[in-house]
């Protein structure tokens, strides 16, 4: 496969990923083991409250629940996804390409569905927040250069 020389960018770029998604996957695990530990629970003969929300999360807000559940599933298939382009780099072949490429694309709209659920019902930022949109753009870029790969 030609373009030998992008082995080091791709290399790095896999190695930012797959950090950021571990990170990513970390905070949000932290946040729902938060969720399970400080949530309310209903004794016999109490009733639900009436705003009642099956993913309750005692901090932050509306937003939160469905957010930190997105961030795990989209770092760990962003983690995935990083292994298989390291796959693909180690190899660096058109076999081994589409395999990688279809991974993260699929990791990638993981991020952007957390990243809308986000930016949907929230005003504030945060670490989590910020390193998926790290995420994002590096995964834009990482895309770019297959592209411009095939296209060689």
């Amino acid at each position: 496969m030609a373009n030998e020389g992008l082995k080091p960018l791709a290399t790095l770029l896999l190695t930012l990923n797959f950090c950021m998604y571990i990170i990513v996957a970390a905070i949000g695990g932290w946040a729902i083991n938060v969720a399970i530990d400080n949530g309310f629970t209903i004794d016999a003969g109490l009733q639900l409250p009436a705003h009642f929300s099956p993913v309750f999360f005692p901090i932050g807000n509306a937003a939160t629940g469905f957010f930190a559940i997105f961030a795990v599933l989209a770092g760990v298939v962003g983690a995935a996804a990083a292994i298989a382009g390291v796959n693909h780099v180690r190899s660096w072949s058109y076999d081994s390409l589409p395999s990688a490429a279809s991974s993260a694309v699929i990791a990638w709209t993981l991020t952007l569905l957390a990243m809308g659920e986000r930016w949907r019902l929230s005003r504030s930022s945060s670490q989590l927040h910020n390193s998926c949109i790290y995420l994002q753009f590096t995964q834009e870029e990482k895309e770019i250069q297959d592209c411009l790969k095939n296209n060689n």
